[in-house]
């Protein structure tokens, strides 16, 4: 059966916070949290509002910027630390287990990720299973929240939508597009943050582990009481 799972990699899989403050303080010792805060807002404003470029570039960028915004100074070739040591970041502890067991429910993993295939293709080798499809923001020159990854992964796939999970960690970046190209859509809220009204439906549960019963149960038609 033509079923499938799509991921979001770092954030949903990977702890990309733990890896992301690791590698600042590196750089910039004692920075590194108050660094990591400013993260999401000016890669967003990168991948979002200004043309393509390659991940890595927008890493370095996104060093500069949160660098100037704190006022801490950084020597030559700081900027690359992000990209130097992203293929290392840790998955969460719950990652692997739940892969594992969604293949062995006859699903098909795939993972839809803003990087570049050559720093991806380090993070791949700390699964303990083979995902079915990879598709990089290098792969469709263009970054989430835009929607070309799903399409592309549609493409690909041939999946139809109700043979579909997305699973994800934030709703803006994977999930409204999933949504409104059929998916049913999975929060992995790790964040725990405060449950807003949905502008869609999805099913909300806090780590990798509560995603494994949604997919052993998706599709199943509901049980008929005898009369």
């Amino acid at each position: 059966m033509n079923k499938w799972i799509s991921f979001d990699c770092y954030g949903t899989l990977v702890d990309w916070r733990t890896g992301m403050q690791n590698s600042l303080e590196i750089v910039a010792p004692n920075h590194g949290s108050a660094l990591v805060a400013l993260h999401r807002r000016i890669e967003g404003d990168i991948e979002m509002h200004e043309p393509y470029r390659p991940y890595r570039e927008v890493l370095a960028e996104s060093v500069r910027r949160m660098a100037a915004e704190l006022h801490v100074v950084l020597n030559p070739g700081d900027e690359q630390v992000l990209a130097a040591t992203l293929p290392f970041w840790p998955l969460y502890s719950d990652t692997n287990g739940a892969l594992v067991e969604l293949k062995k429910q006859g699903w098909k993993l795939a993972i839809l990720s803003n990087v570049d295939r050559d720093l991806i293709a380090g993070t791949l080798n700390h699964f303990d299973i083979a995902f079915d499809l990879v598709i990089t923001a290098q792969d469709v020159k263009s970054y989430k929240p835009a929607d070309c990854h799903a399409r592309r992964f549609l493409e690909i796939s041939r999946v139809a939508p109700k043979d579909w999970i997305y699973a994800a960690v934030n709703r803006q970046y994977d999930l409204e597009a999933g949504h409104a190209l059929g998916a049913s859509c999975v929060w992995i809220d790790r964040d725990h943050e405060t449950a807003e009204a949905a502008q869609f439906p999805l099913r909300h549960v806090f780590d990798m582990a509560g995603l494994c019963p949604i997919a052993a149960q998706h599709g199943q038609k509901p049980a008929t009481l005898g009369v």
